[in-house]
């Protein structure tokens, strides 16, 4: 994206992408630019954590595996205040690990150079940001809740996870209802994280864009702000985005422990109730 900054300065409008772009087509499916970038993203981040994971020693180490441990302590720590047990935030920590600095180095990687306008491929950009993409968001966000869904069902058993959207009598009507609306949050809560990830993303490119042309031969230095102000966005919406999702398996989790002690507990009766005020 800086490349963009010097390119088109001839334009009489800033070029702006909102939808991705296709670039080939294999085997009857069009190969688009978010998807080839998510690809790189995910084979770079791969190899890195890889190579940073057997670095990884008990005396704390400088440089960016320092950087991976204290986000990974951050988490941990996030998964562990929600969840109210450490054993089940070091339980679930990797895959809400792995999402956090996925969704990070995607929004990060976005804002290099080569990415955006500045490489194009039948007019096309090559490279576009996977979390830029509304689809990519909707696939982490789908992804994110189904997980959330297992987790769930794995600590709760199915019948009472199922039961905890049905909260109340089954014999009572509104119940039925009431349950039914809960299901349907669940797929507003997918659509609330693909969007609110996709549009800050999306809009930081825009303003960038938008300064990037106003400022024409000093396009550097007029959206040099809003490109530091993006880096500390991509970090923070990768944070929310987890955090969000950790909040959810919490809510599903104890919802799920507390129509087990509900069930555990021996009915009350009429004679207990006239003893008990005896």
């Amino acid at each position: 994206m800086l490349n963009s900054f010097l390119s088109r300065l001839a334009e009489d409008t800033p070029t702006v992408h909102i939808a991705p772009s296709g670039l080939f087509e294999y085997r009857g499916y069009t190969i688009t630019n978010s998807m080839l970038f998510a690809w790189l993203t995910s084979l770079i981040f791969i190899v890195l954590f890889i190579v940073i994971a057997k670095r990884m020693t008990l005396r704390p180490k400088g440089g960016f595996t320092q950087i991976v441990e204290i986000g990974t302590d951050f988490v941990t720590g996030t998964l562990e205040n929600s969840l109210g047990s450490r054993q089940m935030a070091l339980k679930y920590a990797p895959f809400f690990v792995t999402i956090f600095f996925f969704i990070a180095f995607s929004n990060l990687f976005g804002l290099l150079p080569g990415v955006g306008d500045a490489l194009t491929y039948h007019d096309a950009p090559v490279f576009r940001a996977f979390t830029a993409d509304l689809n990519g968001t909707l696939a982490a966000a789908t992804i994110s809740m189904i997980m959330i869904q297992y987790f769930a069902i794995r600590e709760s058993g199915f019948m009472r996870h199922l039961r905890h959207y049905f909260a109340g009598s089954l014999k009572n009507p509104l119940t039925y209802l009431a349950g039914i609306y809960e299901v349907l949050n669940e797929f507003i809560r997918v659509g609330s994280l693909a969007l609110r990830l996709f549009l800050n993303i999306a809009i930081g490119e825009i303003i960038i864009a938008v300064f990037s042309f106003l400022g024409k031969i000093a396009a550097p230095l007029t959206a040099l702000p809003f490109l530091v102000l993006e880096l500390g966005v991509c970090v923070l919406q990768a944070y929310i985005f987890v955090m969000l999702s950790v909040t959810y398996l919490s809510l599903a989790i104890k919802h799920g422990e507390g129509h087990e002690a509900d069930d555990e507990a021996p009915p009350i009766t009429v004679q207990k109730l006239a003893e008990k005020n005896g």
